[in-house]
């Protein structure tokens, strides 16, 4: 079931792109350097939120995937549940990353960072559940997921923040 969900994962996150990708054209007009910037910039302040140095709230659908979903056809069930879920609409979103990385779509103007975005998007949502499942303690596996999680979220906030910055230089 985890390969189905997966493939869910993949598939919603695929079509969150694509949509960013299609609006993006409306920020073509802007200036690349302006664009870079203003990616930077959310980029940091998606660390300053997630480091607690800001308060902002997410916009978000702040309800989870109905678990009936599974229940009436468990195949079925886990892809919708992984599709809805890739999407990153009709589920919580706690940190300020997927955010930030939606926003760099967004201003980027280009299909390859939009591929890119969804992919590593479905494979950071897919990440968890693998590997709690390879952990096989998973309880445990979750106790220490919970005390690390502010380190992981700020941390991958600004490591992605540094890698835009790095391209943003680049041109």
């Amino acid at each position: 079931m985890l390969t189905v969900f997966s493939t869910g994962l993949l598939l919603g996150a695929l079509l969150s792109a694509s949509v960013l990708w299609l609006a993006s054209g409306l920020a073509a007009p802007l200036p690349a350097g302006w664009r870079a910037a203003a990616t930077v910039a959310l980029a940091a302040l998606a660390v300053a939120r997630d480091a607690g140095l800001v308060r902002l709230r997410l916009p978000q659908n702040a309800r989870q995937v109905p678990q009936d979903v599974l229940q009436r056809d468990l195949v079925r069930g886990a892809l919708q549940f992984g599709f809805e879920m890739g999407t990153g609409v009709r589920t919580y979103v706690s940190a300020s990353l997927p955010y930030a990385l939606a926003a760099g779509v967004l201003l980027a103007n280009d299909g390859g960072v939009a591929l890119a975005a969804g992919l590593g998007f479905a494979l950071g949502r897919a990440a968890t559940p693998t590997l709690r499942f390879a952990s096989g303690a998973g309880e445990e596996w979750d106790d220490r997921l919970i005390a690390r999680l502010p380190l992981l979220t700020t941390g991958a906030a600004a490591a992605a923040t540094a890698a835009l910055a790095v391209l943003a230089l680049r041109g």
